[in-house]
């Protein structure tokens, strides 16, 4: 499916507007990738996409990519801490867990919807409605 943007998309609006934490909404896709928003608190469960590289671009708050990505050591982590503004890609294939202090939104930019179970998306993270 296309989505053709032909007005100008406020992302962190977009991002803020969801429903549930770690769930993608598309708002663009370009050159056979899609241009996702999201936001999250608290941490994702470890996962992989064999698919595809992951791009995470920071539009508020902070955002912690914990990354398993040392050939040597597979249990070894490291954390790549993200601030507003700030861009990095997780290549295909490395195991990853997102992690949120505080509620965080951002891009993501891919070739699918990555927020599943199967990529990492915890059952808790549904917002709940407000009272």
């Amino acid at each position: 499916m296309s989505h053709i943007v032909t007005q100008p998309v406020t992302l962190a609006a977009a991002a803020a507007d969801l429903d549930s934490y770690w769930s993608q909404r598309v708002v663009a896709s370009a050159n056979g990738s899609l241009v996702k928003v999201a936001k999250g608190i608290g941490e994702v469960n470890w996962h992989h996409h064999d698919d595809q590289d992951e791009l995470f671009l920071v539009l508020e708050g902070e955002l912690t990519v914990r990354l398993r990505d040392d050939e040597r050591d597979p249990a070894a982590e490291r954390a790549v801490r993200l601030a507003t503004g700030d861009l990095f890609v997780v290549p295909q294939g490395v195991e990853h867990a997102p992690v949120a202090r505080e509620e965080a939104r951002f891009m993501i930019m891919g070739r699918s919807i990555t927020s599943t179970a199967a990529g990492g998306k915890p059952a808790w993270s549904e917002v709940p409605p407000a009272s």
